[in-house]
């Protein structure tokens, strides 16, 4: 993707709660668009290789989570975590994270991914297709800063991580306000 490109059309497949089913499971399915999550805000979206890997739910995620009054206050509306993952794995995920200010956009069958040119083998590792690591700035639906790891291809022996480290978006928010002054 590139920066001036607008997102793709998708609609995902999420689990919210509600609290008027009774029982150990009381969610049910919301479909969300693109639109849903992106229209009329400035936010931020990351996108990773898997829920529960070790880079992701050490460093990338947790890292967002704590910054997110940072962010907010370089205009930032929202951060959203989107993995090719259903539903399921990304609540669990996001509840074992202890999250209160990410949120998860589950991408269960690759189709926002794929669309955005991110969808890769890991065959290599049994995970089977998954995103590629990135990050972006989007606003009102259209990528204003994109953030990806090098060498995207299938079955990388590696996972990079850096340039969608949330100190790198930091520092891209903190050079636009500086501009902006």
């Amino acid at each position: 993707m590139q920066t001036g490109s607008k997102l793709p059309d998708v609609t995902f497949k999420t689990r919210v709660r509600d609290d008027s089913i009774e029982g150990p499971n009381p969610f049910r399915w919301q479909d969300k668009t693109t639109a849903d999550y992106f229209a009329g805000k400035r936010v931020i979206l990351f996108s990773l290789p898997g829920a529960f890997t070790p880079t992701c739910s050490t460093y990338q995620l947790p890292g967002y989570e704590k910054g997110f009054a940072d962010f907010q206050a370089e205009g930032i509306d929202a951060i959203y975590c989107m993995s090719v993952n259903d539903s399921f794995v990304m609540n669990k995920w996001a509840e074992a994270q202890n999250l209160e200010n990410v949120a998860v956009i589950p991408d269960g069958s690759g189709e926002f991914t794929r669309k955005m040119g991110m969808l890769v083998a890991k065959d290599n590792l049994g995970f089977g297709m998954r995103s590629w690591r990135y990050a972006a700035v989007v606003n009102d639906g259209v990528i204003e800063a994109w953030f990806q790891e090098p060498g995207l291809g299938d079955n990388h022996a590696e996972d990079p991580y850096g340039e969608s480290a949330p100190e790198s978006v930091m520092a891209y928010l903190k050079a636009q306000g500086e501009k902006a002054a």
